[in-house]
């Protein structure tokens, strides 16, 4: 109670010295500020409904720590890209950062020297389209196998999507070859996405607002955080240095498969601080897991509208017939199939709110005053849904990205702002056409049907953490043709 009022003098004694008003906002309770006004589930929708009330910009402050949430693309784009210099830190997570050790991955690293090595390699390996072209076999060889997969059990869909995610960059990474079936590296990708994407949600975590909880014992009552993080700091590092040694050991066997990993610790003279960044960024990359989010969308989408899904077939089937599958050599021929990842990419985002950036230096926007300190979170998910940008925007419709005035790119909101814009959004670009574009070429997914033969109709949410996945649903997913089947068979014997 003491620390709540000590935070609450602060804030009152600087607030007489303001250059200028704090954004609009919430009414601000004394000592907790808006911490009753959080929600707990889908955030980025009540943070869009805040902006019907207080314009593009909103400042909220729970218990001390200011946020400010951005509800506007170009008011994104003014403070986060053009302003980048001064917005392009990240917030200190006493959950993730400090309890889980989270602090290492390119994602929550403070911006400085070693973010920018990390960036560096992230430029030398992928950082361009024509950089990624030396991945396509690996993607390629890895979309035959999912095939598959959903074709000897089309009710387990999703884990074929989770292991196929998983491979692509652990080939990429660290040229390792995940097995089939209950993949030790795979799970451990699995389990430590799943506890990252929670622990770096907003609201998440009391003591994250209020970083005292952080030396209360683990039997205290509601210090559930102080038990969970001892096991979730173990699976941070071990996503280290797991890996890191199955490509030490190769090196020294001289059996290496060229990977990220390898390039970089394979030049002369490589430090032991060299190769500590080589390590992190090389773990950094397990950020491409979340195309499973996207490809897990794509399916859910393709069962709502399947006027989309007979589109697109009607489209593979004009320019590449039925003896192939599309490869990425083919994107530039199908632009429906384009248009709708494309609508993929926006129906959902996989991040809807991204990861929260931090203010370096006090600032002045638009005649208001941003504290140094501040959390400032770009409400991705509003600018896709905004109706002045994109039409009926809860409807799944592809065909807005085509004609002679298609509507704007979602991937140049999805994928970050200024200097945090993903690395990696090439790679994971390619991986979700390829994905989408294979599966509609042999597959018909449609709703389920009970045993009556009634349409079941799925339940349509999502879930509330950082990486937010579709709920659950069932789907009906069968070959399109006999000569579809056997293509699936035929192109996986070529492995």
């Amino acid at each position: 109670m003491l620390a709540l009022l000590v935070l609450f003098l602060v804030r009152r004694l600087a607030s007489r010295r303001l250059p200028a008003p704090y954004p609009p906002g919430p009414k601000r309770l004394p000592l907790v500020g808006n911490v009753f006004d959080m929600p707990t589930k889908h955030m980025w929708k009540t943070v869009a409904d805040w902006a019907e009330l207080y314009g593009r910009i909103v400042y909220v402050n729970v218990l001390g720590q200011p946020l400010v949430f951005l509800n506007s693309a170009d008011a994104a784009y003014d403070m986060l890209d053009k302003k980048s210099l001064i917005y392009s830190d990240r917030p200190w997570l006493t959950m993730a950062c400090e309890l889980v050790g989270w602090d290492w991955t390119l994602g929550l690293k403070r911006f400085g020297q070693e973010f920018r090595a990390m960036r560096r390699l992230f430029r030398l390996y992928m950082g361009s389209r024509s950089s990624v072209e030396q991945f396509v076999p690996i993607e390629e060889y890895e979309i035959r196998g999912f095939l598959k997969r959903i074709l000897n059990n089309p009710d387990d869909f999703g884990e074929a999507i989770r292991r196929t995610a998983g491979a692509v960059i652990l080939k990429v990474t660290y040229g390792y070859e995940p097995k089939d079936h209950g993949d030790s590296l795979v799970e451990l990708i699995d389990r430590t996405m799943e506890q990252f994407s929670i622990a770096t949600s907003p609201n998440a975590f009391l003591v994250d607002a209020l970083s005292i909880l952080k030396h209360v014992p683990a039997w205290f009552p509601g210090a559930r955080f102080k038990r969970i993080a001892p096991g979730w700091a173990k699976l941070s590092n071990d996503i280290q240095e797991v890996p890191l040694r199955y490509v030490k050991d190769q090196m020294a066997k001289g059996s290496t498969v060229p990977s990220f990993t390898s390039r970089f610790l394979e030049e002369k003279h490589v430090t032991p601080e060299e190769e500590t960044v080589i390590k992190r960024t090389a773990a950094s990359m397990y950020g491409g897991k979340h195309t499973v989010s996207s490809v897990t969308t794509f399916f859910l989408t393709m069962m709502l509208y399947p006027e989309a899904q007979k589109k697109a077939q009607a489209e593979i089937d004009a320019v590449i017939g039925n003896d192939r599958l599309p490869s990425l050599a083919d994107m530039d021929k199908l632009p429906y199939i384009d248009a709708l990842v494309k609508e993929v990419f926006r129906w959902h985002p996989v991040a809807p709110l991204g990861l929260p950036h931090s203010l370096m230096k006090d600032d002045i926007h638009d005649g208001y005053f941003i504290p140094k300190g501040t959390i400032v979170i770009a409400n991705i998910w509003k600018f896709l849904h905004d109706p002045k940008t994109y039409a009926d925007p809860m409807m799944f419709n592809p065909d807005r990205f085509l004609g002679n005035q298609p509507e704007y790119d979602p991937r140049e909101y999805c994928f970050g702002f200024g200097r945090r814009v993903c690395p990696g959004r090439n790679l994971a670009e390619a991986s979700v056409w390829l994905s989408c574009a294979a599966s509609l070429a042999v597959f018909n997914i449609s709703k389920p049907v009970d045993v009556a033969g009634r349409q079941i109709e799925p339940v349509v949410d999502f879930s509330s953490a950082t990486i937010s996945h579709p709920a659950p649903f069932r789907c009906d997913i069968k070959p399109r043709s006999e000569n579809a089947r056997r293509l699936i068979l035929v192109e996986d014997e070529a492995k």
